[in-house]
């Protein structure tokens, strides 16, 4: 696998990578429970997603400056499909508190021995193509952090008026690099309704990927101006008590904590294609569809019926005359919805029986 080997290169950043890959993707149930999430099934590729992402990252940082941010109980089964990683890029915590705590964690981390360097966060749940643009961006966006101290954040062009993703307002230009232009973020709004989504449309704004580039050291000033209760945490990282760092911090996305308040937070525009792979939805974007607008995954067979979202691990499924359906069938369990719903898949966790919920164990 090449990486990336920026060391070599005048005038080039030191590039880490944080993965966030915690939770177990309930919106996948049956396939995904909490002892094999999501990163672990094979959703945009043959290949689970996690390695998928791996290999994004190794485009942009050598494997001892990539760390998975997840649980103690996902370390195992990750590296079961990551070889080439060392132990020290598993980094655990012993509690969910949401991406600011996780990411603050990694960012002091980072900075007690490489002070300049630039973080990039990635989620384990994307699909991004081609990853050559990607890695162009990321490079571009990297230098411009580097150079200006502005948090980035990677927004893409909406080709629909989906109402499930946060949206991003730009603003006037803050930097550039290699004709990458960063915009100031003006404004970073909630999953819209069905009126306000249009408008967004029409005004120019851009999805909020997630994907993050930021100086850890103007980061972590961030932080102390904008979540001074994280920060006042990291004197428990100081003494090695992980679990009393997470203990003190509260439970709140990086979004929230900071970048939703800062005057330092700009915005490059996408050059490749993105999707959130977030439920059974996103296998009709991620994968072709048949004649009849159907998508399949395992041993499937479709008759009569008409845009289906159909996936198998173990038993055959055949549908007969139906519509708009999401059929699931895994480790035992089957499950029958309409795609209208298939994104609520986590009230209905909520309430279903733990022999439903994770039948291997």
């Amino acid at each position: 696998m090449n990486f990336s080997t920026d060391d070599d290169r005048p005038g080039e950043v030191r590039r880490w990578v944080a993965i966030l890959a915690g939770g177990i993707g309930a919106r996948f149930w049956p396939m995904s429970t909490p002892t094999r999430p999501k990163q672990l099934l094979p959703l945009v590729s043959d290949r689970p997603l996690i390695r998928d992402t791996i290999d994004r990252a190794l485009g942009l940082a050598p494997p001892d400056r990539i760390r998975i941010l997840t649980t103690a109980d996902l370390v195992a089964p990750f590296r079961s499909v990551i070889g080439e990683l060392p132990d020290g890029a598993y980094v655990t915590e012993p509690r969910a508190r949401g991406t600011a705590p996780v990411l603050a964690r990694i960012a002091w981390a980072i900075a007690r021995t490489d002070p300049d360097a630039v973080l990039v966060s990635l989620h384990a749940d994307h699909r991004i193509a081609p990853e050559s643009n990607f890695h162009d961006l990321v490079d571009h966006a990297s230098r411009i952090a580097a150079r200006t101290g502005d948090l980035l954040t990677i927004g893409v062009r909406p080709d629909r008026a989906e109402r499930g993703y946060g949206y991003i307002q730009p603003g006037a230009k803050m930097g550039e690099a290699a004709g990458t232009i960063a915009r100031r973020v003006d404004a970073f709004h909630e999953k819209p309704g069905p009126e306000t989504v249009h408008r967004y449309l029409e005004e120019g704004y851009l999805w909020n990927t997630g994907v993050f580039v930021w100086r850890v050291d103007r980061f972590l000033e961030e932080i102390g101006a904008h979540a001074p209760s994280i920060a006042g945490a990291f004197v428990h990282l100081e003494r090695g008590d992980i679990g009393a760092y997470f203990d003190a911090v509260p439970s709140i996305s990086v979004d929230h904590a900071v970048l939703e308040r800062s005057d330092r937070v700009a915005v490059v525009e996408a050059t490749f294609e993105w999707d959130d792979v977030g439920s059974w939805e996103a296998l009709a974007r991620t994968r072709t569809p048949d004649a009849a607008g159907n998508v399949t995954l395992g041993e499937v067979f479709v008759s009569d019926s008409e845009r289906c979202i159909v996936a198998t691990e173990d038993d055959p499924v055949v549908l007969f005359g139906v519509e708009d359906l999401v059929v699931v069938r895994a480790a035992g369990v089957t499950l029958v919805t309409s795609r209208e719903r298939a994104g609520d898949l986590k009230d209905l966790l909520a309430g279903i029986p733990d022999a439903f919920r994770d039948p291997q164990l």
